[in-house]
């Protein structure tokens, strides 16, 4: 869709839907994720036993497995709810990227839309989930060797951060980190989706299809686009054949959804922030190419 195109009558309702509208709709579609999470948070910071802190430190191990089995459900709302448990400090890091990686927001409505055989389709889940679990497992195992230990529970710090006036009780505080972080959501999903809308899907794809290997790598840095519309635009473009099952895994490993977002919005660790990014980056990269160029797995993907 050219930009002058987008100035016609059509061009105008064009926008108005999938710009303004579906940006509302996506941000909507969050609001009950947002507010479920952080009231978990509150409870736990204002009613949770030390027993109970005590045993999600516990099973903080653990996290990547569950965290990827979890992040596979199609809806982007769980990575913004790891977003916020992490920068609480509730779930480890590498149960967030377990989490992220193995987010495909739209992916698969668009592939069973696009007429992917079930198997397919399962494989490339299953192969998502692997992936996120090893990577998950192998940041914490990492981070334990190099002597990195897991920092303390620190709900505190979010609500610092936001000014969210805690002493007013669970309920007060919950609606006020969900609204300020949904506004902040809802502003840069709508900038994302007017950038798309007037560079144009054909540009996309004429770029994905041109640059072999390395459209593996501009998939990845794709993927990063903080809403649906990555998985979107990736599964589309292989279920009509124009970009591999590779390219596309590539994006869909680095895409978790809104959860990126939501990460920089409420860690304010910066370096912490760049280096999770820098991980899902290079494992979509490098497991993108494994797809297509690992005899056994491309066979299957």
């Amino acid at each position: 869709m050219t930009f002058l195109h987008a100035h016609t009558g059509e061009g105008v309702v064009g926008f108005l839907d999938e710009v303004l509208w579906h940006g509302f709709l996506d941000t909507l579609k969050l609001i009950l994720f947002l507010f479920l999470t952080y009231l978990l948070m509150e409870f736990i910071e204002h009613k949770a036993s030390g027993k109970t802190l005590g045993f999600i430190k516990k099973a903080g191990p653990l996290g990547p497995l569950p965290g990827a089995l979890v992040g596979a459900v199609p809806q982007c709302g769980f990575s913004a709810a790891a977003a916020n448990l992490y920068t609480g400090r509730i779930i480890t890091v590498g149960t967030l990227v377990a989490v992220f990686l193995s987010t495909s927001d739209e992916m698969l409505p668009i592939l069973i839309s696009g007429g992917f055989p079930a198997t397919d389709i399962l494989i490339i889940l299953a192969y998502k989930i692997v992936v996120a679990i090893v990577a998950g497992f192998a940041i914490d195992g990492i981070l334990r060797l190099l002597g990195k230990k897991r920092e303390e529970i620190n709900i505190d710090e979010l609500c610092d951060a936001d000014d969210c006036h805690c002493e007013r009780g669970i309920l007060h505080s919950a609606l006020h980190h969900t609204a300020t972080t949904g506004l902040f959501i809802l502003l840069v999903t709508l900038l994302i989706n007017t950038s798309i809308f007037f560079i144009g899907e054909d540009t996309l794809a004429k770029v994905m299809r041109d640059t072999p290997v390395i459209s593996h790598a501009i998939a990845a840095v794709f993927g990063l686009i903080p809403n649906c519309a990555s998985s979107v635009i990736l599964a589309s473009l292989a279920s009509e054949g124009i970009i591999t099952a590779g390219t596309m895994m590539a994006g869909l490993f680095s895409g978790s959804g809104i959860g990126l977002l939501v990460l920089f919005r409420v860690n304010k660790n910066l370096k912490q922030n760049l280096i999770i990014t820098a991980l899902l980056v290079a494992t979509g990269f490098v497991f993108g190419l494994l797809a297509d160029f690992v005899p056994f797995l491309a066979t299957l993907l």
